[in-house]
């Protein structure tokens, strides 16, 4: 199977080559119709069949005209839980008209408790925004929303680029949930990260700020991987996700991230159960 990588790079070059400009879309305009996203249906999934899914599979939330198309707020929700005997394998994240289309792939485990997860994304043209979920059993569901926004991809940072890289790779998690409880418990990352896309033009150097942005994210708590990331710089700058894992009582949280540079950074927190 190719790396993700190489699949981005084969996206770059569907995308400059699948024609009318995004900007042309409409809400009405049949998603399945999109040229891009025909070249990224055959290179993710081939011939296997998607299922359009009902409210109660897959929920995607968009806001229709976003307010900063830098940072778009997406939420993508299954309907089921993660057991064992069934559940969400992987969630993809395509948004058409970005140059990079395939802005994130999620995969979960059964330690995860929900394969929900929320985030920000870049959208660079009105694009139909999808999200397609992978089950355990092999099952594809899909469901699709237009979203009106435009130049996220080539905005400029809102941070001062010295001291974006002072605080670079730093993380901080927010945790919401019983530890001893049997509901699965919420959880925020942050990463202080700039996530140059490569196409911002720095105002005082007219020169474009070369790309720089995570790559993959991997989380795990007690010492099993409940949620693992590869993303690009679709991702808004300082990228925020906010994901589920099982409770187990008290134990580590902990993230490991690599961005496109090779730059490693890691972080831990230590959780401890209420008492009973």
């Amino acid at each position: 199977m190719p790396t993700f990588a190489q699949r981005l790079l084969g996206l770059l070059l569907a995308t400059l080559a699948a024609g009318a400009p995004a900007a042309m879309l409409a809400p009405t305009d049949d998603p399945q119709a999109s040229a891009v996203w025909q070249k990224v249906r055959a290179s993710l999934f081939e011939n296997r069949v998607i299922n359009a899914a009902t409210p109660e599979q897959l929920t995607l939330e968009a806001p229709a005209r976003a307010i900063n198309a830098a940072v778009v707020p997406i939420a993508i929700r299954p309907g089921t839980l993660v057991t064992p005997e069934r559940h969400v394998r992987r969630l993809y994240l395509v948004i058409d008209a970005n140059p990079s289309p395939i802005s994130a792939i999620f995969q979960f485990t059964p330690d995860s408790g929900r394969a929900d997860i929320e985030t920000r994304v870049r959208v660079d043209e009105y694009s139909h925004v999808r999200a397609i979920a992978e089950m355990s059993d092999g099952q594809l569901y899909a469901t699709t929303r237009f979203v009106k926004a435009s130049g996220g991809c080539s905005a400029a940072p809102a941070s001062d680029a010295a001291a974006a890289l002072a605080t670079l790779g730093r993380m901080s998690f927010q945790v919401e949930g019983d530890l001893n409880g049997r509901e699965p418990v919420a959880a925020q990352l942050l990463i202080d990260h700039p996530n140059h896309s490569g196409l911002a033009m720095d105002q005082a150097s007219r020169q474009y700020t070369p790309a720089h942005f995570v790559r993959k994210v991997d989380v795990s708590y007690a010492g099993r991987p409940v949620l693992s990331a590869d993303v690009d710089f679709s991702i808004s700058e300082n990228p925020y996700f906010r994901f589920y894992f099982a409770p187990r009582g008290a134990g580590e949280l902990s993230a490991s991230v690599t961005d496109s540079r090779e730059l490693r950074f890691d972080a831990s927190q230590a959780l401890r159960a209420a008492p009973r």
